[in-house]
């Protein structure tokens, strides 16, 4: 026994070492730096998440919980949670419980009326993130009650589209202009792709629209009838949400806006007055492109999104208040993982 126990402890002493733990394998262009940024953020959204499961903006703006909850919503699923799984699944369910909660069975609109005086953005974000989530959820009963309020949003979004095809702040205004005809567009391709009906009519109408807001230079102004200069915001905005609808490069009006978003936006200067808000949708559009536009841009927009975060892992964004930054900046540099539907190539 002696000579076994003797043998035993030689060949103990003589294995080999442990492999030293690899270091994990990121998606092209995110750095260990980059990844380590992101986690402090996601961190920050999950602790700053309010006690009823919604997030309320806190600058000059108003509190805009459904909007608000809607983005963060994205930026948690876009780092690979979901309403059962990933490190702030619980912080995804409590959103998706919030959003069902304040959507009105009657008319359909995802809102906080105390809150949201200007509905439809809350409610375009709000339907985004709830379509996104829809295929992840895994049990049958919730994914039923979250297909009813889908059915619902869509058919207000429907019904709320202006005579020229685009959207308004609120509902019932039959007028429209750029930002939030792209945020219910975005919505409705979240919608189709999760297998929610949608009348392709709409979406159809609302992409001529855009098509109609064109000027010139590539350029696409405010709203159909505000004439003047194009906004690189809204300019960005187009690009990203016919990248959804599927057009792309070949066709001229798409090129335009592309040419004219590439002279007119600056990755690390705000030329905009809306830097954040006109990244959320350039970022998305040149990781549509992909190719030395895309990774040039990610490198370049990464850096500068490192150096703007705050310690405690917050952004400010375009002045609106750290929830509207953190989520968006976060939505930005977690876009090479892919794990949101609708940011996927």
């Amino acid at each position: 026994m002696k000579a076994v126990f003797a043998v035993s402890v030689l060949f103990a002493s003589v294995a080999a070492p442990a492999l030293p733990a690899q270091d994990p394998v990121y998606p092209p262009g995110v750095t260990k730096e980059i990844h380590a940024s992101i986690e402090r953020g996601l961190e920050w959204l999950a602790r700053n998440q309010g006690n009823d499961g919604c997030w309320r903006n806190s600058g000059g703006y108003g509190s805009y919980p459904a909007a608000m909850t809607g983005l963060a919503g994205m930026a948690l699923i876009a780092g690979g949670s979901t309403p059962t799984r990933g490190k702030h699944y619980e912080a995804v369910r409590r959103a998706v419980a919030f959003l069902k909660k304040n959507a009105d069975g009657g008319t359909g609109v995802i809102s906080v009326p105390a809150e949201e005086g200007r509905s439809m953005y809350g409610h375009g974000f709000a339907t985004l993130f709830l379509a996104s989530v829809y295929g992840m959820e895994e049990d049958v009963r919730e994914q039923e009650k979250l297909k009813r309020v889908l059915d619902k949003a869509v058919g207000l979004i429907s019904s709320a589209q202006s005579s020229a095809g685009g959207w308004i702040y609120t509902p019932d205004s039959n007028s429209d202009e750029g930002s939030v005809t792209v945020t219910q567009i975005q919505a409705l391709r979240a919608c189709r792709m999760a297998g929610i009906v949608v009348d392709k009519k709409t979406i159809d109408r609302a992409v001529d629209y855009i098509k109609k807001c064109q000027n010139g230079d590539g350029s696409i102004r405010y709203s159909l009838n505000s004439g003047g200069d194009g906004r690189p915001a809204i300019t960005a905005a187009g690009v990203a949400v016919l990248y959804n609808a599927g057009m792309y490069d070949d066709q001229p009006f798409v090129d335009k806006a592309v040419q004219y978003c590439k002279k007119s936006i600056q990755i690390t200067v705000d030329n905009t007055g809306h830097h954040y808000y006109t990244h959320l949708y350039w970022g998305q559009a040149l990781y549509q492109r992909g190719g030395s536009d895309w990774t040039d841009y990610y490198a370049k927009k990464a850096a500068w999104l490192l150096r703007q975060q705050k310690k405690d892992g917050s952004w400010e964004g375009d002045g609106v208040g750290s929830v509207y930054g953190t989520a968006i900046a976060l939505t930005i540099l977690q876009l090479p993982y892919s794990y949101a539907p609708i940011f996927q190539r």
